[in-house]
C-alpha cells in the first residue's frame, strides 16, 4: 500500500510541469497570430527601420551573453579546478540565457509617432497571465528552496550565492522589460500598430522563458538533493516527504528542459514578409 501512495504521489508532482510545458506549446498561437499580422499590414518606414535596429540589438547583447558565459567557465575553473567541468555547460546556458534577458531589457525606444491621446495595451493582450505569475512563482521557490537548505548548512555558500544571485537577477531585468514595454504607448499609425503588439509579445514570451529556465533547472536540481539526503535518513513509517520532493525534482528539470526548447522558437527576431507585403 505504502508503495502505491508513493507512485500516485510521484505522479500527482509531476503533473504542474506538465501543464506548464503545454501552456507554453499553446503559447506558440501567439507567435503564428502575431507573424501573420505583420504579413499582411504595410509598416511606415520608421518601423521597418525599428525592427532592423532591434535585431541587431538582441544579437550584439546575445553575444555579450555568451562571453558572459565563457568569463564564468574561467571563473568556476578558478575557483573550483578540476571539478569545474561539470559546471562548463551550465555556465555558457546561464551566460546565455541572461544575454536574452538583458537584449530584452534594453531594447531601444521605437522611432516611430506615438498616438495622442496615449493609449496602451492590456498585458494579456501580450502573453498568457498564467506564464506570467508562473515564472514568478517558480523564483520564489527556488529562492525559498535555496535560503532554507542554506540555513540547514546543506549548500555550500557559494552554491548558494551563486542559486540565489542568477534567477533574482534575471528575474529583475525581465520586470523591467516587461514594465517598459507595458508603459510604452501605442503608435499612432495604425499599419505600425502589429509590429508594435509582435514586438512586445515577443518581449514578453521570451524574458518569461529565460527567467523560467534559469530558476527552474536549479530548483530541481535543489529538490533531487534535499529528497535523496532525507531518503537515506532513518524514519518510522511511511515517509513521503522524500518521494514528492524527486518527484518535484525531476518535474521541475523536465519542464525547465521543455520551456528552453520553447525559447529557442522564440528566438528569430520579428521579421516582415516582402512578398506577403507585396501580394
Amino acid at each position: 500500500m505504502g508503495r502505491l501512495i508513493a507512485v500516485v504521489l510521484f505522479i500527482a508532482v509531476l503533473v504542474p510541469g506538465v501543464l506548464l510545458a503545454r501552456a507554453w506549446s499553446l503559447a506558440a498561437g501567439r507567435r503564428a497570430v502575431a507573424s501573420a499580422s505583420i504579413e499582411f499590414s504595410s509598416p511606415s518606414e520608421g518601423a521597418r527601420a525599428t525592427l532592423q535596429r532591434q535585431a541587431v540589438h538582441g544579437r550584439r547583447v546575445r553575444r555579450l551573453g555568451l562571453l558572459l558565459g565563457l568569463l564564468a567557465v574561467v571563473g568556476s575553473v578558478v575557483v573550483f579546478a578540476e571539478a569545474s567541468v561539470f559546471l562548463w555547460a551550465p555556465a555558457v546556458a546561464v551566460g546565455l540565457l541572461l544575454g536574452v534577458v538583458l537584449a530584452e531589457a534594453t531594447r531601444p525606444r521605437p522611432r516611430w509617432s506615438l498616438s495622442s491621446p496615449v493609449r496602451r495595451p492590456r498585458r494579456g493582450e501580450q502573453i498568457s497571465l498564467w506564464l506570467l505569475w508562473t515564472m514568478r512563482a517558480v523564483v520564489v521557490a527556488e529562492v525559498l528552496t535555496t535560503v532554507l537548505m542554506w540555513r540547514q548548512d546543506e549548500l555550500p555558500d557559494r552554491v548558494a550565492w551563486v542559486a540565489l544571485g542568477v534567477p533574482l537577477a534575471a528575474w529583475l531585468l525581465a520586470e523591467v522589460a516587461l514594465l517598459r514595454s507595458l508603459l510604452r504607448a501605442l503608435p499612432a499609425e495604425g499599419a505600425d500598430v502589429p509590429v508594435d503588439e509582435a514586438l512586445r509579445t515577443w518581449t514578453a514570451h521570451l524574458v518569461s522563458a529565460a527567467v523560467s529556465v534559469l530558476a527552474l533547472l536549479p530548483l530541481g536540481a535543489l529538490l533531487l538533493v534535499a529528497g535523496v539526503r532525507l531518503g537515506d535518513r532513518v524514519s518510522e513509517g511511511i515517509d513521503l516527504l522524500p518521494v514528492a520532493l524527486v518527484a518535484g525534482g525531476f518535474s521541475a528539470l523536465a519542464a525547465g528542459l521543455a520551456v528552453a526548447v520553447f525559447l529557442v522558437t522564440w528566438l528569430r527576431p520579428v521579421r516582415l514578409s516582402e512578398p506577403a507585403l507585396a501580394g
